[in-house]
């Protein structure tokens, strides 16, 4: 009897440190994924084996081509490159567009030809660099984005037919990704999803700006959770593309290294969820300063949108973000979901030394912190 009580003992030990094991591995896997707007010297400020992919933002088009700018981000880029020497791991990607930065994607993209000559010039430039793939920030393909910008009901089957002709002439080993809107109608109308992501790695779900600068009520904007008044968050679009069979290992969600500030908020639920006037944009670096509790802001913690938030009632600014706290919590949603990872722009916004955020997401993903 004692002997079949050790022997049972010994295999629950051993089951459950298979268990252990099995889930510090899948939390090591998760990827971290840096948006990188900086130059050739900023990225220092950060330890490099805290990310597993910097994305370079950004390339655009020149004509049909993509296009590195000037000589200024052509030696960011060999920078990145070089910190595989710290990282071998890394994976270092060049990024197409961004918000404005994608004015003639339409126009190229819905000839087969634009198509060829562009995926042509992607391999060429990844070839030159020596780095691992493409991720694609047309915003947005099929919906309106940036004013202005044409955008047609062809650019969702243009956008497959892009991704597709991408890896035919990248192949299997380059990494494919593309920044996609985290609001409803991005999701249901811009992307062809499962046939996108047959080909494509994985998406970068920019689960932030759910408020905006057009946003005329405050809100959160990039909420872990809905909640019974803003129906936009990380949770709604992830569940939206698992429903419709992506597999969740597919998806990055997105996280905030800066807030959105609104002005002529009344004093009402303190600011949150009324009308008011886009303000301003600041990096986290900059919230000690433009935030400070001596200029009068309270800080609030929204346990339904597992969200920040803080507002002043002298001025009537209130500003939206995210803080250790969410990101601890949104890391540890991405590692519970088993999700491909979680990314953020940008990283040269984190507050130094070091990237505050981005040690927390380290800090989770690694075990050495957990998220309350």
């Amino acid at each position: 009897m004692n002997q079949r009580f050790q022997l049972a003992a010994f295999l629950m030990i051993c089951c459950l440190s298979v268990k252990i094991v099995t889930a510090q591995k899948a939390q090591k896997q998760l990827a971290v994924i840096a948006y990188y707007a900086g130059d050739s010297v900023q990225i220092d400020n950060f330890d490099i084996n805290k990310i597993t992919h910097v994305i370079f933002s950004f390339c655009h088009l020149k004509g049909n081509r993509l296009s590195v700018a000037n000589a200024r981000d052509t030696a960011t880029i060999k920078k990145l490159v070089s910190k595989k020497q710290e990282n071998p791991s890394l994976k270092v990607m060049l990024s197409l567009g961004g918000w404005g930065g994608c004015k003639e994607c339409s126009a190229v993209f819905n000839t087969k030809d634009g198509r060829k000559e562009f995926a042509a010039s992607v391999k060429e430039l990844l070839d030159y660099f020596q780095a691992d793939g493409i991720d694609l920030d047309w915003e947005y393909p099929a919906i309106e984005g940036f004013p202005g910008h044409q955008y047609l009901p062809a650019d969702k089957t243009n956008f497959t037919a892009l991704v597709k002709q991408l890896r035919k002439k990248l192949g299997k080993h380059k990494l494919i990704s593309f920044a996609a809107g985290g609001f409803s109608k991005y999701l249901e109308n811009s992307i062809e999803w499962k046939k996108v992501l047959r080909k494509a790695d994985f998406v970068n779900l920019m689960t932030y700006d759910l408020i905006s600068g057009f946003s005329k009520v405050t809100g959160h904007h990039t909420p872990l959770y809905s909640t019974s008044s803003q129906v936009e968050s990380i949770d709604h679009a992830v569940t939206y593309l698992t429903s419709i069979g992506i597999s969740p290992h597919k998806l990055a969600i997105g996280a905030a290294f800066y807030g959105r500030v609104f002005d002529s908020v009344a004093n009402i639920n303190n600011g949150l969820y009324q009308p008011a006037r886009f303000k301003a944009y600041v990096p986290s670096k900059l919230f000690p300063d433009v935030l400070s509790t001596d200029k009068g802001f309270v800080y609030y913690w929204d346990d339904e949108a597992k969200a920040p938030y803080c507002y002043n009632p002298v001025s009537g600014t209130f500003a939206t973000f995210d803080n250790t706290r969410s990101m601890a919590l949104k890391t540890k949603y991405a590692i519970d979901k088993k999700l491909y990872g979680i990314m953020f722009w940008q990283l040269t916004e984190d507050t130094l030394p070091g990237g505050v955020l981005l040690t927390t997401i380290d800090e989770v993903r690694n075990g050495k912190i957990t998220a309350e």
